[in-house]
């Protein structure tokens, strides 16, 4: 048995009052955020010592209560506040570690003061507050109410904390984390190795292709049509925060769609093979070149990580092949890496004799390249020194021929 701690997360909606009081939290714990760094960006200016967590709890919180200018924040939750503050500490905690090198992966910037102008609002509520879930299903929050939740599924346990949030498009989710005990899915022969691109978003080792539904491009036209009218709109009037919301509701349906759909897929491939292989995709710096627009619609860096939670958690097998491992170039085969190939190469022929699809060789070079890392006694080729392959061999081309509806294997939709 598994012990693992999970995010459920529902819609919830709030009452004309109860927006007032969420409108009221939200800014409460923004200024505490925002008081607290201010605090201790003027130790670090005027060489004071670092402000520890109590002494900014005391200062921030209990004193400023009994000011004048910060009476207000009694209206609220204590516990709203306390949690501001723990996520100021734990951005501060992770820049040091980035800093000093104990963390690992891209930089951490220092945390940024929070406007209220932000698309995004949150406040979170632990177990000191004393929030539950009725019997009649809505959610009991402290100086707030009793929500009404659209429950979707049972929760597994007893939230240990809840976090309100209130997105671009002004709809209102109650986000619970809970622990929750798994059992091992059944085990199973099959292993896969997945090659992403943007013609096929998926190509599996088996030969399976996935075709990119590329929910942006197809909404374009709509959010080029939003996007005009909020143009249009002056700059301060009532009509231009209708436009906003318009065109924020629209984009978060693009989202909403893209993750179902890979949630849907990732559940799909992570339930019928044992392990599961991908070739860890520098995605953020694919994002800086002409194909960024598609990269980013594809959502890759998501994806990957739908699979590899989702492994941990059914005691599936999840690994990276090194993104500079030559595995679109190499004959799945005899192992010989060949030239460098024009994208528009959908298939070509190895000096041996075997004839590839380029992107099921790819995926076929994956699963061969992870099971020799993760040591796999199945006879599994181990692959050559890493070779560096060509930038343009990172991506699919965007403008060869595919069709964004139809799926070899899998519904796109």
């Amino acid at each position: 048995m598994l012990v693992v701690q999970l995010r459920y997360n529902f819609r919830v909606y709030p009452t004309p009052g109860q927006q007032i009081e969420l409108a009221r939290a939200f800014g409460c714990a923004r200024v505490v955020f925002n008081d607290g760094l201010r605090l201790r960006q003027s130790a670090r200016e005027n060489g004071l010592p670092y402000v520890s967590d109590a002494e900014l709890s005391r200062r921030v919180i209990t004193e400023a209560k009994k000011t004048e200018v910060r009476a207000w924040l009694g209206e609220v939750s204590s516990v709203v506040l306390q949690q501001a503050l723990a996520d100021l500490n734990t951005a501060y905690r992770n820049f040091f570690a980035s800093v000093s090198g104990m963390r690992k992966g891209r930089k951490v910037a220092p945390p940024r003061f929070r406007s209220r102008k932000d698309n995004r609002q949150a406040i979170r509520f632990t177990k000191n507050s004393r929030f539950r879930v009725l019997d009649d299903g809505r959610l009991r929050l402290p100086k707030i109410g009793d929500l009404s939740v659209r429950w979707s599924r049972t929760l597994p346990s007893d939230p240990s904390s809840v976090a309100i949030i209130r997105d671009a498009a002004g709809r209102y989710f109650a986000s619970f984390v809970v622990q929750a005990t798994d059992e091992a899915l059944p085990p199973v022969e099959c292993e896969v190795g997945i090659d992403l691109g943007l013609t096929h978003f998926a190509v599996l080792s088996d030969g399976t292709k996935v075709a990119a539904p590329r929910f942006l491009r197809r909404a374009a036209r709509k959010l080029r049509k939003l996007q005009k009218s909020l143009s249009r709109k002056a700059k301060g009037s009532n009509n231009r925060k209708k436009a906003v919301v318009n065109l924020a509701r629209a984009h978060a349906r693009v989202a909403d769609t893209r993750r179902d759909w890979q949630h849907k897929l990732s559940t799909i491939i992570v339930r019928d093979n044992q392990a599961i292989y991908v070739e860890d995709l520098c995605v953020a710096g694919l994002g800086r070149t002409r194909l960024a627009k598609s990269v980013h619609d594809a959502g890759w860096a998501s994806f990957t990580g739908m699979l590899e939670y989702k492994a941990a958690r059914y005691r599936r097998v999840f690994g990276r092949v090194d993104r500079f491992f030559p595995s679109t170039r190499m004959c799945s085969d005899c192992g010989r890496i060949n030239d460098k190939m024009a994208l528009n190469v959908r298939a070509w022929d190895c000096p041996c004799g075997s004839h590839h699809d380029r992107d099921i060789n790819a995926a076929i070079n994956v699963l061969a390249a992870g099971q020799a890392d993760n040591g796999n006694d199945r006879g599994a080729q181990v692959r050559p020194a890493s070779v560096p392959a060509p930038r343009c061999e990172a991506v699919t081309h965007p403008d060869a021929p595919r069709s964004a509806r139809s799926v070899e294997g899998i519904s796109a939709l």
